[in-house]
């Protein structure tokens, strides 16, 4: 389960004022679609509104002292059925298990059952290769070096085979030394867990952890026994397509201990409390979780399953912790220990994700300035965008779709020189950058040197056929990761594939058989802008002349391209 990595290194904390305890439900109908509102004041539930009508479709729940004081819920939770988003609308919560798993893992040293600088080999001696030299510890705060992946998060894997995927892994580095964001290592936990405590994973965590004070926390798992209580959200992703792990029949062993608990915000913003208010964990483990940390500077610590900020960035500590993926769903929380605040937001579209949500208003909510609002964009006209059907073609190559998406104009990108023209890349990012990311994609599938990458082309020849051809085909951002697109030719066929690579050239997630990158817009005049409503994406305008051309004008200059049909 990936972790989103914006939110872990920019997430801000909020500090809540007027709420109040009153509740009401429903709420006005708007260009948002549904919604159901409990205890937010009226400037938050205004803002909250705003951001739903301009594409948040989720949860929120924010918690001061232990007690709610606004809870929300926006838009459809499954477009099949037309079923609204409620306050208690179960989310999967993707990374943000890992929270459970460390808790889990802190609870049974705290027992002295497991031993923080103990070997996992010691504690599962069917373990081999390098991952059985690497400690618990070194596995809480993902510096155990272990690099590549045991499974797919959605592909069946049993106990036995992921206990031998993890044999074959790699080490980037000497254990202990860096930090690398690692999947398997979580999963390799909660393998232990099951080895130690003589009890499944998935019983430990909802018979030990899930007991708080007041009433046990409403919790399960998004596919499998025992279940999240219902109703379930649907993820939506970019295309509108619904997201991957619905109904998966498992077994689950490529995201277990990473992913797959799933719950409210109402519940998870709860829970967090609990954990750091010592009611799930004792003292002395409620410390160690706390105290046990991996620094990555500029105030930003790593402690088991969560990310900590010093006082210097917020004021107070912070902790955070995020999760998301193919599910389309998108979860973060966010915990300030010494004011008894802590936030939960969840979303099903990749409009106005949680984690853009939380970056548009947090500011203005810790220094008490109006919330700020979502930029507006105009209603796009159906005949305009008709009459601008088709495929435009840069003389370069590269190729553009353009049709009509979700009320929006949109704008699909093929190949390397198309994918550079719409989409630039961010700050932070730079062109070396992308040369390298890519370098590393075309060498693990044309040439591998590495186990992970011979196990990725096997599996793509397994699945399509022996690969003929590898072309790179563009890198774009998303989730403040570079995904680098590869067209793979076998035979007469062709896929389009992405992969995002982690530093050691492991491979973070991935898409098969993906989709085009693909930017909406909305009218701006003459012109179309993207849809973005936080304002912070790259400023990009897109005109149409009556020669049938399409220009695109971004931060490198003007491109056009010519319409071919």
């Amino acid at each position: 389960m990936p972790r989103l990595l914006t939110l872990l290194v920019t997430v801000t904390v909020l500090a809540v004022g007027a709420c109040t305890s009153d509740v009401s439900s429903g709420g006005p109908k708007s260009p948002g679609g549904p919604r159901s509102i409990e205890g937010c004041d009226p400037a938050m539930q205004a803002a909250f509104d705003a951001w739903a009508d301009a594409g948040f479709s989720g949860s929120v729940a924010i918690s001061v002292g232990s007690e709610p004081v606004c809870r929300a819920a926006y838009g459809i939770a499954d477009r099949s059925s037309g079923a609204p988003n409620e306050v208690r609308t179960v989310f999967s919560i993707g990374s943000v298990t890992k929270a459970f798993t460390a808790a889990a893992v802190l609870d049974l040293a705290d027992k002295n059952v497991v031993q923080l600088d103990a070997p996992a080999g010691h504690l599962l001696p069917e373990l081999t290769g390098p991952a059985a030299t690497v400690t618990v510890r070194q596995l809480l705060l993902h510096t155990s070096g272990l690099t590549g992946s045991h499974g797919s998060d959605y592909v069946p894997l049993d106990r036995a085979a992921a206990t031998e995927a993890m044999g074959s892994l790699e080490l980037a580095f000497a254990p202990g030394t860096a930090f690398l964001y690692s999947n398997a290592g979580y999963t390799l936990l909660a393998l232990i867990i099951e080895k130690v405590s003589g009890l499944s994973y998935r019983e430990y965590v909802t018979s030990r952890l899930l007991k708080v004070s007041g009433a046990p926390i409403a919790a399960g798992f998004w596919n499998g026994e025992p279940a999240a209580p219902q109703p379930r959200v649907v993820g939506y992703r970019e295309d509108g397509s619904a997201g991957d792990g619905t109904d998966f029949g498992g077994p689950y062993w490529a995201v277990e201990g990473n992913g797959g608990i799933a719950m409210t915000m109402a519940e998870l913003a709860r829970w967090s409390d609990a954990l750091f208010g010592g009611q799930v964990l004792t003292a002395a483990a409620t410390a160690t979780l706390t105290t046990l940390r991996f620094d990555r500077g500029d105030g930003v610590a790593e402690i088991p399953g969560w990310v900590a900020f010093d006082r210097a960035r917020y004021g107070e500590p912070a902790y955070a912790s995020a999760g998301g993926g193919g599910t389309g769903l998108n979860v973060v929380v966010a915990v300030l220990p010494e004011s008894g605040r802590v936030i939960a937001f969840g979303s099903n579209t990749a409009d106005v994700s949680a984690e853009d949500l939380l970056d548009a208003v947090g500011t203005a909510l810790v220094t008490g300035a109006p919330l700020p609002l979502p930029q507006a964009g105009n209603d796009v006209d159906p005949a305009a965008v008709a009459a601008l059907t088709g495929t435009y073609r840069l003389d370069s190559g590269g190729m553009f779709t353009v049709s009509a998406a979700q009320d929006r104009l949109a704008i699909a990108a093929r190949g390397a020189d198309a994918v550079e023209t719409l989409f630039p890349l961010p700050d932070g990012f730079s062109r070396d950058e992308v040369a390298e990311h890519e370098a590393a994609v075309r060498s693990m599938l044309v040439a591998p040197q590495t186990a992970a990458g011979r196990d990725e082309r096997g599996s793509i020849e397994r699945s399509v056929g022996p690969i003929d051809r590898v072309t790179l085909a563009g890198t774009v951002v998303r989730d403040n990761e570079l995904r680098t697109y590869v067209e793979i030719n076998s035979g007469s066929t062709e896929h389009l594939f992405w992969y995002a690579l982690d530093k050691a050239g492991g491979i973070a997630a991935a898409e098969v058989d993906a989709a085009p990158p693909t930017l909406l817009l909305r009218p701006d005049g003459a012109e179309y802008r993207p849809d973005d409503p936080t304002g912070r994406g790259a400023d990009r305008t897109v005109r149409f002349d009556k020669a049938d051309t399409m220009t695109i004008d971004g931060p490198a200059g003007a491109r056009s391209a010519a319409r071919v049909r």
